[in-house]
């Protein structure tokens, strides 16, 4: 007997690690479905397996629960093999810097940590289910900014991200009861739309001596999902070249 078509949902999938990712499970004949604030790149709707993407507002909590609602509709009785949380934002002040300790206003704030925290938990809750239903895996996507101090990253997305680290542990213990792992992947300087020419001073820093690329990303994210790592869960795997290490 066949194995069935295996689901994943993935957000922040327009641009940069998500949409890599998205190539990745595709290459591999998974169902995808995402959401983003922008709609897919023209290229990728001829992908067959990017069957749904939906428009949606992580850090407004009535588009989160439209989300959930609808992909839950498409999944129907079927499970839920992965969840990957990748959507993230780190804003910048009126006065071009990332929000740290001493600017920007609190209800910014809350916003990163509505999109960077509680957007994981609230999706790892609402599809729960079916996560359960497929013995399937979560992997939330953390940040080297998370583990140290870093230069460009600003105090709000580096907090977020540590925060994030500390519920996949969380969450991996509670939703080992489903047959559900939880992992994370910590990107360190990787060469998607983000960065900016600032980022070249890093690579001094990077025992690989260079920035590493989405598609590297992906594939880690792709292999925590697999049969291969089905005894793996409460990790975070740093992808950094090394960076971490310092």
């Amino acid at each position: 007997m066949a194995d069935p078509v295996k689901s994943v949902v993935l957000t922040g999938a327009s641009r940069g690690i998500g949409h890599a990712t998205v190539k990745r499970f595709s290459e591999a004949g998974w169902r995808i479905i995402t959401c983003s604030r922008e709609d897919i790149p023209d290229e990728c709707r001829r992908d067959p397996n990017w069957a749904h993407h939906i428009s949606t507002n992580l850090a407004d909590e009535k588009s989160l629960d439209a989300f959930i609602g609808e992909a839950n509709k498409i999944l129907g009785e079927g499970g839920l093999y992965a969840l990957v949380n990748n959507a993230a934002q780190s804003p910048k002040t009126p006065y071009k810097e990332r929000l740290g300790s001493l600017n920007g206003s609190l209800e910014d704030w809350r916003e990163v940590y509505d999109l960077n925290l509680f957007a994981p938990l609230t999706l790892a809750r609402g599809f729960a289910a079916a996560l359960h239903r497929a013995e399937g895996s979560i992997v939330n996507i953390t940040s080297i900014a998370g583990h140290a101090a870093h230069p460009f990253a600003g105090s709000a997305y580096s907090t977020s991200k540590s925060a994030l680290s500390a519920l996949t542990r969380e969450m991996a213990v509670e939703f080992a009861e489903l047959g559900v792992r939880v992992n994370a992947v910590a990107p360190g300087e990787i060469a998607t739309e983000m960065i900016g020419v600032e980022y070249e001073s890093l690579i001094p820093r990077i025992p690989l001596n260079r920035m590493g690329t989405a598609e590297e990303v992906a594939s880690v994210i792709f292999q925590l999902c697999g049969r291969d790592f089905g005894y793996v869960t409460g990790t975070e795997i740093f992808v950094t070249g090394g960076q971490h290490l310092f």
